[in-house]
């Protein structure tokens, strides 16, 4: 296959731009899209150089970011005035190349496909305390629906005694990250320009019921008292899917970003603390003792962000991330 230099389609550009403003783990933004040529398709593959080995050793947390990332691609083909038809994992022998969208016939776009593309560019994620409005119910009996409509569960953790269970899960995980020299050192590698902003990590990580990524170090300088956790969590969410397989994982991300901008669209932002979902046995635990079985994807909360930030999170532009079918002899 010859490397060719042709410009990009039209199409093609507003679906990588679309799909790189979807959420990744420490903004890595995992992901390589590829344009067949006349706008006939849409490939998102993994970038394997950009997933974190330690915080993710299984590539879990990046398939469902590139899951994500899919979710916008297809809404962004919704917003052009087609039918998105996606191919999951396209070829079985390529584990890389995780979905194809093409398009179908002309069908335009839903007022909801509208509201949930407008709220792209206001989605971010937060780190710290949430205000002290709560999220209404039915906003959260909509989001469950969101969730079941891209065949994953969104589950709502209110019960007392669940939510110890997982506050104690996301801490021990978390005390297990920090002690790792290793771990802490690529978390820190993510810090900057071209990851999370340095201004999105000077929130105490401990400042919440869920312990968040210590990204600074912040923990050893300063401890938080116990009984001053717990303001400002919010709303605390489990994602689950029933298996756990490389679709199940994109399928969570496609969830994942349908039920973020649904969110967004009401105001409503997330915080993510996936640390116990990263080490087996805190997985383990998590799944036997609060989704019944379903395998955990990813633990959440969600709130009304107290203030606008006052940062923004570096993107890598369409020339990095969008080339041509010609050009992927070169990977």
């Amino acid at each position: 296959m010859s490397v060719t230099h042709e410009k990009p389609g039209r199409a093609a550009l507003h679906l990588a731009r679309a799909a790189s403003l979807a959420p990744s783990a420490h903004n890595t933004q995992p992901w390589l899209f590829v344009e067949e040529g006349h706008d006939h398709g849409f490939e998102v593959h993994l970038d394997g150089a950009r997933r974190m080995l330690l915080t993710d050793p299984d590539g879990r947390e990046a398939v469902i970011a590139c899951g994500a990332a899919l979710f916008n691609a297809r809404l962004a083909v919704r917003h052009l005035g087609f039918r998105p038809v996606v191919d999951l994992l396209p070829q079985p022998g390529d584990s890389g190349h995780l979905a194809r969208v093409g398009f179908a016939a002309h069908t335009p776009c839903t007022p909801e496909e509208t509201l949930l593309a407008d709220a792209m560019v206001h989605r971010h994620t937060h780190r710290g305390r949430f205000g002290a409005e709560p999220v209404a119910q039915s906003l959260l009996d909509e989001l469950h629906e969101q969730a079941r409509v891209e065949g994953a569960t969104f589950q709502v953790v209110d019960d007392p005694d669940q939510l110890e269970l997982l506050a104690d899960l996301v801490r021990t995980a978390e005390e297990a990250h920090r002690a790792d020299f290793g771990h802490t050192v690529e978390l820190a590698r993510r810090v900057g320009p071209y990851g999370v902003p340095v201004e999105a990590c000077r929130f105490h990580p401990d400042t919440t019921a869920l312990a968040g990524r210590d990204y600074l170090g912040l923990a050893r300088r300063y401890v938080v008292p116990s009984r001053s956790r717990g303001g400002g969590t919010g709303t605390v969410a489990v994602l689950s899917t029933p298996y756990d397989r490389r679709t199940d994982w994109l399928r969570a991300g496609q969830a994942l970003q349908r039920m973020l901008l649904y969110a967004a669209a009401h105001g409503v932002m997330a915080a993510f603390h996936t640390q116990p979902l990263e080490l087996p046995e805190p997985r383990a635990r998590l799944r036997t003792g609060l989704t019944a079985g379903r395998h955990p994807q990813l633990v959440l909360r969600l709130g009304h962000v107290p203030q606008p930030r006052t940062w923004y999170v570096p993107r890598r532009p369409p020339t990095q991330v969008l080339v041509h079918a010609d050009a992927r002899a070169r990977w």
